[in-house]
This record gives structure tokens, C-alpha cells and sequence, in this order.
């Protein structure tokens, strides 16, 4: 919400005379040249008084039309969580580990009611951040989005999400506790574990099911996107805690998806797969290549069982660059696309340097 500012205007008006030379009449003087008297200079007034902070009633009807809930299926698993629209045609912001390995998302959309079935656009793992499109949507009422650069320590915050995935949305008030904090959460979904950096720290009730819901201000302006909280369990003897990424970093990454540029830590479209679990050589080997991304997993009837790779095997070079660890090889398929050529080079347990050119298929977000 923004405040509306009174301001003073003053016109100064200015009048130029000319005078045309001819000659004056006898006995008449010269008129004297006359000063216009000084303008005073304008009284500068006070800024106005910042508007007042919404009840939680207001804060639930401005930002509850903005959210939807969302469901998104794995197998026989299920996941639940919460996004919030930034674009009237759709495109929905929430947690990269909401729609984590997901081959089907529904969404339903708060203000209007109506259930969509969903697809991700484009993802950052690393920020835990995912852009989704939902089908035939348009004209959705969009949340306002606000800045992060100015939160401070002790400022009054809401968190809204789908809490313990009922469907309906829960207002969970706090406040900030503490700013670019670093927190290692767990995925619920195959509890692999992902630090997140630069995150906001709060002492809102975020539960199971709130994850990649908005994050709003005392005016219901979004500043975050809720990330982690306590597990159930936690909750029980702990007092609340909770951590949101920065709206700030959130709308950069959106940004990069919705304009279509893959680059960084950032995919936009299908996800290539290859089909294998890597790790870094100096975790997982104690003998053969120093560097390179070894496998710790191959995937049934996948790209890379295909092309005759095997647990073990480290990945040494990708598409004619060198692979030094697992991220590089992971920053590598960024870029890449269903349907590509990639010549890999991997070196066996046995010392064997072997050569395949693999065709990437399509895969959920994190195959």
C-alpha cells in the first residue's frame, strides 16, 4: 500500500515587460524601474505520517485473492504447499521443493475459486524458488509486491500459506528477528538437505503446507517467500521460528524465468535428463581421478543406463568441458534442453577412459 503524500505547490508568476523606444514628450521623465518585491521562499512541510498498519482482517482480504494452494504429486506421494500470483496471466511464485520432482500440479486459486492445472516454468534450485504457469488463466488479482532492501529487525510480519496442507489459508503474525541468515533445510519429500543463504529470520508459526507462501509487511506488501520452518515435532517444545527469502531475490529469479534466460543457478523450461545421482570425487572415492563428478546412482531405463554408465564411474568431462565436481556438472544442464546431444567423457572403476554421446530426454524438476 502506498502512502498518499500532500504537497504544496506555489506558482511563481513572472511578467516580462517591453518597453518600444520613442521619443518622450516634453517635461516627461523616464519612469524609475520598478523591483517586483521578493518571493518568499516556499515553507517546506512535514512528511506525512506513514498509514496505519492493517488489522489481520484487512491484511487476510487484501493478500488471501492473491494466493493459491497447491497440490503436487509424485507417484503415489503428494506434496502441499502454498504461491502467490505476480502476473495477472498466471504466473505464480513459491518453493522450488513444493514442486520438487512433481509430474502433476493443481492449484487453486483463492479469490476466484477455480482449480488450474499447473506447470513450472522455470526453477533455482539453489534459492529454493520456482515460477509455475497456470493453464487458461487471466486477469487473476496479483499480489503487491514490496521491497526487502528496507526490513528491519522488530518490524511486524504475517505469513499466510496452506498450513498443514487443509486447503484453507492461515495467517501465522510475527515479526523479524533477524536479517541474512543462513539455514540448512531438509526436504519433506526425499530429505535431502539444501543450505539457504540470506534469508529472513521470523518468530511466525509457519507450518507444514505454509512453504512458498507470501511473507507480507504490516500493509500487506510481500517481502518474503516463506522457506522452512519447524517440523511438526519441533513445534511442540520449541518457540516458533521460521526463515523467508527475500522478496528482493525472489522477483530477480522471476525476472530471468519469465523472460525466457537460463543462465547461473537459474533453468527455465523442460528439464533435460540424464538419469543419475552424482556426488563430488573427494567424497565419495578414494582412488582414480582427483576431480570429476562421480555416480552415486543410475536411474532404470534412463539416458544414462542406455549409454552404458555406471555407479561408480566418474564424469570427467561434459560436452568438451572439463567437470571438476558435482555442481559443475549441475550448472552444466542449466542451460540444456530435452533433446540435446552431449558428448561425455567418464572414467571407470577399472581406470577405463570411455566416450558416449547422450541424447537428454524430458524429466520432472529435478530429474
Amino acid at each position: 500500500m502506498q502512502a498518499v503524500g500532500r504537497y504544496a505547490f506555489v506558482l511563481a508568476l513572472t511578467f516580462a515587460a517591453s518597453a518600444l523606444a520613442a521619443p518622450l514628450g516634453p517635461g516627461v521623465l523616464d519612469a524609475p524601474e520598478q523591483t517586483p518585491p521578493a518571493t518568499a521562499p516556499p515553507v517546506a512541510l512535514p512528511p506525512p505520517p506513514p498509514p496505519a498498519p492493517l488489522t489481520l482482517e484487512q491484511l487476510s482480504a487484501q493478500i488471501d485473492p492473491t494466493i493459491v494452494t497447491l497440490s503436487a504429486e509424485f507417484g503415489l506421494y503428494g506434496v502441499a504447499g502454498t504461491g502467490f500470483v505476480v502476473d495477472p496471466d498466471g504466473l505464480v511464485l513459491t518453493n522450488f521443493h513444493v514442486v520438487e520432482e512433481a509430474t502433476d500440479i493443481t492449484a487453486v486459486h483463492q479469490g476466484n475459486g477455480l482449480i488450474y492445472d499447473a506447470s513450472v516454468l522455470g526453477y533455482d534450485r539453489t534459492r529454493d524458488l520456482a515460477v509455475l504457469q497456470l493453464a487458461t488463466a487471466s486477469n487473476l488479482q496479483v499480489a503487491a509486491i514490496g521491497t526487502s532492501a528496507n526490513v528491519a529487525v522488530g518490524d511486524p510480519v504475517t505469513a499466510v500459506g496452506n498450513a498443514d496442507g487443509a486447503g484453507a489459508l492461515v495467517p501465522a503474525p510475527g515479526k523479524i528477528v533477524a536479517l541474512d541468515r543462513s539455514v540448512l533445510a531438509q526436504s519433506s519429500v526425499n530429505g535431502s538437505r539444501n543450505e539457504l543463504t540470506g534469508m529472513i529470520q521470523i518468530d511466525a508459526d509457519v507450518r507444514s503446507g505454509d512453504s512458498g507462501g507470501p511473507l507480507v509487511d504490516a500493509w500487506g506488501s510481500v517481502i518474503g517467500v516463506d522457506a522452512a520452518g519447524l517440523s511438526e515435532e519441533a513445534r511442540q517444545t520449541q518457540a516458533p521460528e521460521a526463515y523467508a527469502i527475500p522478496i528482493d531475490d525472489a522477483m530477480a529469479v522471476f525476472e530471468q524465468v519469465r523472460t525466457g534466460r537460463s543462465g547461473g543457478t537459474v533453468h527455465v523450461g523442460p528439464t533435460p535428463y540424464l538419469g543419475i545421482g552424482v556426488r563430488d570425487v573427494s567424497a565419495f572415492r578414494t582412488s582414480g581421478p582427483t576431480q570429476g563428478a562421480v555416480i552415486a546412482s543410475v536411474a532404470s531405463d534412463s539416458p544414462a543406463e542406455r549409454s552404458g554408465l555406471l555407479r561408480g564411474d566418474v564424469i570427467v568431462s561434459f560436452d568438451g568441458r572439463a567437470v571438476r565436481n558435482s555442481d559443475e556438472l549441475t550448472g552444466e544442464m542449466i542451460g540444456r534442453r530435452p533433446g540435446d546431444r552431449i558428448d561425455l567423457e567418464w572414467v571407470s572403476e577399472q581406470g577405463v577412459l570411455q566416450q558416449r554421446t547422450v541424447t537428454l530426454e524430458q524429466g520432472s524438476p529435478t530429474a
